[in-house]
């Protein structure tokens, strides 16, 4: 740990600068992360005092390709991106975790009993205690800590700002108590224990796996106790493409429900197999079994299972475009995915609220604004929220500013791919 005042005095002196462009890549925000660190450090002071620290850093995510197939174990394209959580924190000797987040009220919480408790779901408490609870149930250590925890990765667009939070939380308990031990992948399931469990919401294991392994990975969950992890690598700016993602401020409120629905959908599906998960189901086991499924399930249920398939289909290819360098063959394979999502997966809006559709929109708009400049697709768990477009950097100006004339200046984020998961930042 170092003295904080001294950090702080390094870090305004520009001696951080590398490791800052080194893990946000693109160098016009190596200022930015400079300052926003050093404002940290003040929250910091003014919250504990001026003890020995640590910076953590877990990055948001974005889905590439895979909507909606890492419940049923399937395949999922992802990638860790270069807006992050950072954490300032001091390690102390008793079990109490003493955490802001941002202008959130304090959280103190004596961690040597973390039962769940059902009246806490949905609070960051909840998150907490989940992920301390999944540290010792994986044999690790845990213990207290003061930290001041501040987030640029948006809430509610679709970049697992919970997920990054998890990762977090995660990778501060192996630094102070475990000399790093705890793997990427563990830290990924214990966030994932965390939010299904203790806070409540029915997640698969993509979200956590993005934010805290890193990179562009294509992860197979079939064996979910040991995913299949494999980074690709592709240059988006040797194709002189940039990653956007609009948030186009639909709201999630009462939307659990609406995600809740595919997953418990697609499971009716794998059960007329005899099966719990779609993954252990053939694809054409389905396609024989479509005219006596109807007489069971939804034929919505069929359509996204119907989804499923395509979607792991996909995936692969995506992967093998991008590993043969082909980028005009990955940018169909998003085209379609995103057409897929639109048409047999049918998470653009909820059919509870068909009046409010600002997902739908903003595909139509981005369509028609980009012709052939560029690709779009709804972005994670979709019903609202945001969409990711790929676009040629040549239009990227233009295509910014007049999706940001519909939604709003400051809507359309362009992004960079992190090379880091959950990490010791400094």
């Amino acid at each position: 740990m170092r003295n904080i005042n001294e950090l702080k005095l390094e870090l305004e002196k520009g001696l951080y600068d590398s490791r800052i462009k080194d893990i946000y890549v693109d160098e016009s925000l190596v200022a930015y992360n400079r300052e926003r660190y050093v404002r940290a450090i003040d929250k910091y002071i003014s919250l504990y005092g001026e003890n020995d620290v640590d910076i953590y850093s877990a990055p948001g995510r974005s889905e590439v390709c895979g909507n909606h197939t890492d419940h049923q174990n399937g395949h999922v394209l992802a990638t860790s991106i270069n807006l992050d959580a950072i954490a300032i924190v001091s390690k102390t000797d008793d079990m109490i975790i003493h955490l802001v987040s941002d202008d959130m009220p304090k959280e103190v919480i004596d961690i040597s009993e973390v039962a769940k408790n059902d009246a806490e779901e949905g609070t960051t408490t909840a998150l907490i205690k989940g992920v301390v609870a999944g540290i010792k149930d994986y044999g690790f250590k845990v213990g207290g800590f003061k930290a001041y925890v501040t987030s640029d990765v948006l809430m509610g667009a679709g970049m697992s700002s919970s997920a990054a939070f998890e990762s977090l939380l995660g990778t501060i308990l192996s630094g102070l108590y475990n000399d790093m031990a705890v793997s990427s992948v563990d830290i990924a399931k214990i966030g994932q224990y965390a939010e299904n469990v203790y806070f409540g919401k029915p997640c698969g294991l993509m979200d956590q796996m993005a934010c805290a392994v890193g990179g562009l990975i294509y992860i197979d969950f079939l064996d979910k106790t040991n995913p299949a992890i494999k980074q690709v690598e592709c240059d988006f700016e040797a194709h002189q493409y940039s990653l956007c993602i609009v948030d186009t401020k639909g709201s999630h409120a009462d939307l659990t429900d609406d995600y809740a629905a595919i997953p418990v959908e697609m499971k009716q599906v794998a059960e007329f197999f005899g099966k719990e998960l779609l993954s252990e189901v053939t694809a054409s086991e389905f396609f024989s079994g479509i005219a006596e499924l109807r007489t069971k399930v939804s034929d919505r249920a069929v359509l996204r299972a119907l989804h499923f398939y395509e979607e792991q289909s996909r995936v692969s290819e995506g992967v093998a475009s991008l590993e043969r360098n082909d980028f005009e063959g990955f940018l169909d394979v998003i085209r379609r995915s995103g057409d897929s999502s639109s048409k047999l997966l049918q998470n653009i809006y909820s059919n509870k609220a068909p009046h409010v559709q600002n997902v739908t929109v903003a595909l139509a708009a981005s369509e028609y604004i980009l012709g052939n400049n560029g690709v779009c697709r709804v972005h994670g768990g979709g019903f609202a929220g945001t969409i990711q477009a790929f676009v040629n950097n040549t239009f990227v100006h233009e295509y910014k500013d007049k999706i940001e004339k519909i939604f709003g200046e400051g809507t359309c984020h362009v992004l960079k791919v992190r090379p880091y998961g959950g990490i010791k930042a400094i």
